[in-house]
């Protein structure tokens, strides 16, 4: 009993905001999580300035929110293309020769969709972009999982989520104030052409972080052998994803819908300047920060998929409060609540995931949940672009909420009977092991 408590207490700990140092020292993360969280914190960075930016530099350059879609299904086209066989590859060539292939082909193509800005090249170089990136879904998942323990896991995925989203503030800042900065230092550069500059800027970031996935070493794979009676065939999928992957594709097709278009619903339907988007960006990331570093907390209290629920309810609430309003300063309120809650729930939904699914299985099922949602992504968001030009913001996120709400209690049925019984990965751990395999 007093061993009990004695683990119950430890795994209390300190709360982040009482002592972030004393945290971490509790939560042991390894050398080789932190090596991996620097070439996260500089993709995550680059990236995150170059999502928000490039709908609104395609607006500059006379592209509508119907091209907009289309390119951007583009892209999420690419990730279907790509996500399977990329889980087929990390287990036969490793996760981490993988991740140098994606650093260096979505950072070059990227750069080039920045320079190259007609309609059937954007179209192309989309697709193949998210052909790249999907390769870094299909490592990040597995390389968390394996770089943490049971215990320090999902305190570790709302730090590197949490971070990288703190930097994207600094980022969303300048992409706010450089116009204003370049010209006090004499230089006078119409907005499209700072805008080029941030976005080849971002893309030379994610390349930096090269450096440190070159020196990342990934720990060997555990072997687990599955319970008497409970053996399945190779090809079948693990039962938790049969119930696991259509909740999580629903739930991109909520994120989706709205996500790339919010800046320009600031830009055309508020008149939002870009200083002021910068801004709101900036303070978006910043709660984003605070509340995936609670995450911890709020699953530890509640549970993992009740936790999971409760912030997709609140997603739902916000989009419908973002939809009945017509003052700009309350749609920009409910804009940063709903960035905050609809990031809150990711490092649970990719906990559980990778919880759930044995060490051997999940590059595989990371890439089965990235293709799940990128096939539902690449329609949701041309599908979405086309809704909103025809009928509005206001219209079209009543129907995304409404949506949400529907999702969360779609999770709740599937996913909580079955997370009662399906033993988590440390009880799996608990069971006899065939051995060990080095990846190479």
């Amino acid at each position: 009993m007093e061993l009990l408590l004695s683990q119950a207490g430890a795994r209390k700990g300190t709360p982040f905001w009482k002592s972030p140092a004393a945290w971490l020292r509790e939560k042991k993360l390894s050398r080789g999580f932190w090596i991996f969280f620097t070439a996260a914190f500089f993709f995550d960075f680059g990236f995150s300035v170059y999502v928000f930016l490039f709908n609104l530099y395609l607006l500059d350059v006379h592209f509508n929110e119907r091209a907009m879609g289309l390119i951007g299904g583009a892209a999420t086209l690419g990730s279907v293309v790509g996500t399977l066989p990329a889980g087929v590859l990390a287990r036969k060539i490793g996760i981490r020769p993988l991740m140098i292939i994606c650093f260096i082909a979505s950072s070059v193509l990227c750069a080039l969709r920045v320079v190259i800005v007609w309609e059937s090249a954007q179209l192309v170089l989309g697709f193949l972009s998210g052909l790249a990136m999907c390769l870094w879904g299909v490592c990040f998942l597995p390389a968390v999982a394996r770089l943490t323990t049971e215990d320090n896991r999902a305190s570790a995925f709302s730090l590197i989520f949490s971070v990288s989203i703190g930097t994207a503030a600094l980022g969303g800042i300048v992409c706010g104030y450089l116009q204003q900065w370049l010209k006090m230092a004499g230089l006078v550069l119409q907005p499209v052409e700072v805008k080029r500059i941030i976005l080849l800027s971002s893309c030379a970031i994610v390349a930096v972080g090269l450096a440190a996935v070159l020196r990342l070493e990934m720990p060997a794979i555990l072997r687990e052998e599955e319970p008497q009676g409970r053996q399945r065939k190779r090809w079948m999928p693990h039962p938790f994803l049969l119930r696991y992957l259509p909740a999580m594709a629903l739930w991109t097709v909520v994120l989706v819908a709205f996500t790339p278009f919010a800046n320009v619903y600031l830009s055309k339907n508020l008149h939002v300047p870009m200083s002021r988007i910068g801004l709101i960006f900036s303070v978006a990331q910043i709660v984003q920060l605070f509340v995936g570093l609670l995450t911890p907390m709020l699953f530890q209290r509640l549970g993992m998929v009740p936790g999971i629920v409760v912030t997709q309810i609140a997603t739902a609430v916000t989009l419908l409060c973002l939809a009945a309003t017509h003052n700009s300063q309350a749609a920009v309120g409910f804009y940063l609540g709903f960035s905050a809650l609809q990031w809150m729930s990711s490092p649970g939904l990719y906990n559980l995931l990778m919880s759930k699914v044995p060490d051997k299985e999940r590059s595989t099922a990371a890439s089965g949940a990235l293709f799940c949602n990128a096939v539902v992504a690449s329609g949701t968001t041309a599908g979405a672009g086309i809704l909103f030009v025809r009928f509005g913001y206001p219209h079209v996120l009543m129907g995304i909420a409404a949506l949400a709400f529907a999702v969360a209690m779609l999770f709740w049925l599937l996913i909580g009977p079955m997370d009662r019984r399906v033993p988590t990965q440390s009880q799996t751990e608990a069971g006899s092991l065939e051995g060990i395999e080095v990846e190479g």
